[in-house]
C-alpha cells in the first residue's frame, strides 16, 4: 500500500511543526477510503479496530521509522468510531482510543464570550479537565496561545515528547485543545510552545488547578468535583451579611512561618495540621477573620506568595486543593471567614510562566514604560486586553467559587490606578486624555467588585491603597471603585510614628492621633498592622515601642486599644498578638516559647479580650462609617498627652475612652460624660492580668453633675500610666435612682 500522506506532511509531523496536526493524523476521506493515521513511536506494531465490530481490523502500515502509522479501512466509506491496537516493542499489546478522533470540545460561545472578556467561568474549560467523551475517559487540555506557531502538551503520559500530542488550533480565539483519552489524576504535564519566533519553550498551565513548587515546575491534572463541603450554614447565612455593618477583627497569616516543626527538618505544617492548630488559635483568640498571604503558587519563598506563576493553583507546598478546601471549610464551620490576597498588580518572569507566553506580551505590555515595575522586577498586566480581563476576573471569582473564599484582599492597588507610579518623568505613557490615571486598570477594578459581588452576595473586597484615591470602597454606580474595604495606610502611619516617638515628646505631636478622625468616614476602612510594618529592617512592633522593656509592653498595649476603639475594622499580622521582639522571617517559625513569660501572654490576654470586647459591643462597629458612631470628648490636652472619646451604637449603650499617652498616672482627672449613671470600667490595659502596674477605677465609677468640655455631667478617674481605660454607661433605672436618694445606694 502506498502512503496517502506527502512528504511534506510527514517532515512537519516529525519535526513538530505541522500548523494543522488533526488535518493529517485520525480518520479522514481519501479518495472514497477512510485512512487513520497515528504518530506512535512506542509502537512495533499498530492496528486500526472498529468500535462498533470488533472483528473488523485494519493492519496499520509503518510509514516512517519514527512511528507513524497509516491503515486504509478497505471497504468502508463512512466515518467509523475507531480503537488503536498497539503493541509495543515489548510485545504488550493494549488498546486505546486516538486522540485525534475526536472533533471540538470548546463551543463557538465559549469562544465568543472568552474573546469579549465575559466567560466568567472561563477556568472551567481552559486547563485541564477530567471528562469522559463517548465513553472515554480522559482530559481536555486547553490554552489561549494566539501567535504560537504550534502548540503540544507534554507530561508523564508521553514522555515529555512534544512531536505525539500537538493541538488544535481554534483560529476565531487563538485557543488550542486536545482531548487526551487514558491521561489521570496526578498526571504531571506543560505546554510545549512553538512560538512566533520559532523557538520551542516550555509553559506551565495558567489555568492549572495543581502545581509544583520550587525548582520543579510542572502543572498536575487535579478534580475539583470530588470535595463535599460541610459549610452550609455559613455560605447560606453569608448572603446577606453587611460586613460593613459587623465586627471584623483579622488575623493576617503566612503560612509558611505561622508555626514549622523543627524537628522534622523545619518542615512546614501541612493544611490539613493548620486545620487543627490555627484554627483552633484563632477561635481562642477571638478573631473573626483569617487573612492569608498568597497562596496561589509561586517559585520563591522569599517573595510571600506575591510573585504567582500559579494563579489558579493553591500552593503545594502545604498539600493538595481539597486539603486547602479541608481547610476553608473547617474555618466556616468553626465561625471563621477567610480572606486571601489577591495579586493582579503584577506577575514574575519566570520562563515557565505568563511572561512572553506566545513569544510576544500576550498578558504583559510590551512597552516597558507600561509592562514592568522597575522597583520589583516584575511584568504588568495589560487590562485593556478583552482576554487578560477575563483570565484575572475569571481567577477571582474561581477563588470564591470553588473554595469558598470569603473575601480577598486586592495587593498593590495604588501601582494599579497610576500610570506614573514609582516612575520618573519621561518614564510613563500618559492617558489618551493626557493624565496619569490607568482607565483600563479602573475598569477592570470596578468590573471586578461589579462581578464579584452580583455573584456572590455577602463577600468582602479589600483594597491595599495607600494613596488619597477618591471613592476606592463607594459603589461603582456612585463613582466609585466597588470595594468592600480599604486598607487605612494613612491611620497606620501617623500612629506608628506617634507610638514611636518618646512619650515626653509627644505632647508636640498630638496632630498625628487626631489627623486621621478627619477622614475616618469617607470609606470604609480597615486598620492594620499588617506584615509590612515588621520586615525589611523595620523591626517588630514591640521594638518600635520607646523605654525600658515594662514601657514597651505597656506602650503596645495602649496602641492596642486605641486601634480597637477607633473606627474601622481591624487587622493584626501574626506575632504581634504576644509581641515577638525579632522582626518577621518568613524562612521560621513565630517564637512561640516567648508565651511562657507573663508579659508577652499578658499581651496576648489582651489582644483576646479586645477581640471578645470589640465583637460583643456594638458601639465598636455598628456605625463605623459614620460619625454618628464616634465623638471627641477633648482631644485639647496636649500637655498631658490625653485624649478621651465616645463610641456609639445605633441601639447600644455608649462607650467612652481615655487615653493616657505617658508613663505618668493621673489621678482624678476629670472627662465629660454622656449623662448621669453608673460607668463601669470594662477595660484597662494596665491591669495586673495584662502585665501592668493595676492603677485603676475599682471597677467603675458615678457621673457627677459637673459640667465638663461640653457634657452636662462629668466622672473623675485614675488614668494608669501608658494606658487606655473604657467605661459603659449605664443609666440608672427609677429603683436604683431611689435607693441612692434615701441613702441606700
Amino acid at each position: 500500500m502506498n502512503a496517502t500522506l506527502s512528504p511534506h506532511d510527514l517532515d512537519q509531523l516529525l519535526r513538530a511543526e505541522h500548523a494543522d496536526p488533526f488535518g493529517v493524523l485520525g480518520l479522514h476521506s481519501i479518495n472514497g477510503n477512510q485512512v487513520v493515521r497515528a504518530f506512535r513511536p512506542d509502537a512495533k506494531t499498530l492496528t486500526v479496530i472498529d468500535r462498533a465490530n470488533p472483528k473488523s481490523r485494519f493492519v496499520a502500515q509503518r510509514i516512517a521509522d519514527e512511528g507513524i502509522f497509516e491503515a486504509t479501512a478497505d471497504g468502508r466509506t463512512d466515518r467509523f468510531d475507531y480503537l488503536l491496537e498497539v503493541t509495543n516493542w515489548a510485545g504488550e499489546t493494549t488498546q486505546l482510543a486516538d486522540p485525534y478522533s475526536f472533533g471540538p470540545l470548546l463551543g463557538e460561545l465559549d469562544m465568543h464570550l472568552y474573546c469579549e472578556g465575559t466567560h466568567y467561568e472561563i477556568y472551567r474549560k481552559l486547563g485541564a479537565h477530567l471528562m469522559e467523551v463517548n465513553g472515554h475517559a480522559g482530559v481536555l487540555f486547553s490554552v489561549w496561545a494566539p501567535n504560537a506557531q504550534r502548540v503540544s502538551v507534554v507530561g508523564d503520559f508521553n514522555g515529555w515528547d512534544g512531536r505525539l500530542h500537538p493541538l488544535r488550533k481554534r483560529v476565531e480565539s487563538g485557543i488550542w485543545e486536545i482531548f487526551i483519552p487514558g491521561v489521570g489524576e496526578q498526571a504531571h504535564y506543560k505546554f510545549e510552545l512553538r512560538n512566533c519566533f520559532g523557538q520551542v519553550v516550555l509553559k506551565g498551565d495558567p489555568y492549572a488547578f495543581y502545581s509544583q513548587h520550587g525548582l520543579q515546575t510542572a502543572s498536575l491534572v487535579f478534580n475539583l468535583e470530588r470535595f463535599t463541603w460541610s459549610d452550609r450554614e455559613w455560605m447560606e447565612a453569608r448572603r446577606t451579611r453587611q460586613w460593613h455593618k459587623e465586627a471584623v477583627s483579622v488575623y493576617e497569616v503566612h503560612l509558611g512561618s505561622w508555626a514549622r516543626v523543627p524537628e522534622e527538618n523545619n518542615r512546614y505544617l501541612s493544611y490539613r495540621e493548620f486545620s487543627d492548630r490555627l484554627i483552633k488559635y484563632v477561635k481562642e483568640m477571638g478573631f473573626t477573620h483569617i487573612e492569608l498571604m498568597p497562596v496561589a503558587e509561586h517559585p520563591f519563598d522569599g517573595s510571600w506568595g506575591y510573585q504567582v506563576t500559579g494563579y489558579y493553583s493553591p500552593t503545594s507546598r502545604y498539600g493538595n486543593p481539597d486539603e486547602f478546601r479541608e481547610f476553608v471549610d473547617r474555618c466556616h464551620q468553626a465561625g471563621i471567614g477567610i480572606i486571601l490576597d489577591w495579586v493582579p498588580g503584577h506577575f514574575p518572569k519566570d520562563a515557565y510562566g505568563l511572561a512572553q507566553f506566545d513569544g510576544t506580551h500576550l498578558y504583559e505590555h510590551a512597552d516597558p514604560r507600561q509592562g514592568e515595575h522597575q522597583d520589583w522586577g516584575t511584568l504588568i498586566f495589560n487590562y485593556g486586553r478583552n482576554e487578560v480581563r477575563n483570565f484575572l476576573i475569571g481567577n477571582a471569582l474561581f477563588w470564591l467559587d470553588e473554595y469558598h473564599i470569603d473575601g480577598l484582599r486586592v495587593d498593590a492597588v495604588a501601582s494599579m490606578l497610576y500610570l506614573d507610579y514609582s516612575r520618573q518623568p519621561g518614564a510613563w505613557i500618559p492617558n489618551i486624555h493626557g493624565g496619569r490615571e490607568n482607565l483600563d486598570a479602573i475598569y477592570f477594578l470596578k468590573r471586578f467588585n461589579e462581578v464579584s459581588y452580583e455573584r456572590f452576595p455577602g463577600i468582602m473586597t479589600i483594597a491595599e491603597e495607600s494613596t488619597a484615591w477618591p471613592g476606592v470602597s463607594r459603589p461603582t454606580y456612585l463613582g466609585g471603585l466597588g470595594f468592600g474595604f480599604k486598607w487605612n495606610m494613612g491611620w497606620m502611619h501617623d500612629f506608628l510614628v506617634y507610638m514611636s516617638r518618646e512619650p515626653v515628646h509627644r505632647k508636640y505631636h498630638q496632630g498625628d492621633i487626631t489627623f486621621s478622625l478627619l477622614y475616618a468616614f469617607q470609606e470604609h476602612f480597615i486598620l492594620v498592622l499588617s506584615h509590612d510594618e515588621v520586615v525589611h529592617g523595620k523591626g517588630a512592633l514591640l521594638n518600635k515601642m520607646p523605654g525600658d522593656p515594662w514601657q514597651k509592653f505597656a506602650n503596645l498595649r495602649m496602641f492596642y486599644a486605641w486601634m480597637y476603639s477607633y473606627p474601622g475594622k481591624k487587622l493584626l499580622f501574626m506575632g504581634g498578638e504576644f509581641g515577638q521582639w525579632q522582626e518577621w522571617n518568613h524562612d521560621r517559625s513565630l517564637d512561640w516559647h516567648l508565651l511562657q513569660f507573663p508579659t508577652h501572654d499578658g499581651l496576648r490576654r489582651l489582644v483576646q479580650h479586645l477581640n471578645y470586647l470589640y465583637k460583643n459591643e456594638p458601639a465598636l462597629w455598628q456605625l463605623d462609617d459614620s460619625y454618628e458612631g464616634f465623638e471627641w470628648i477633648d482631644f485639647h490636652d496636649a500637655e498631658s498627652s490625653i485624649v478621651a472619646y465616645f463610641r456609639k451604637a445605633q441601639d447600644g449603650p455608649i462607650l467612652m475612652f481615655a487615653v493616657n499617652a505617658t508613663p505618668v498616672p493621673r489621678h482624678a482627672y476629670r472627662i465629660g460624660a454622656a449623662g448621669e449613671g453608673w460607668y463601669e470600667e470594662i477595660l484597662n490595659t494596665d491591669a495586673e492580668t495584662y502585665g501592668g502596674s493595676n492603677v485603676g477605677n475599682f471597677g467603675g465609677v458615678h457621673a457627677d453633675a459637673i459640667p465638663w468640655q461640653g457634657q452636662s455631667h462629668s466622672i473623675s478617674i485614675n488614668l494608669p500610666p501608658l494606658g487606655v481605660v473604657a467605661f459603659k454607661k449605664h443609666p440608672y433605672n427609677v429603683e436604683n435612682r431611689q435607693d441612692e436618694q434615701s441613702g441606700k445606694g
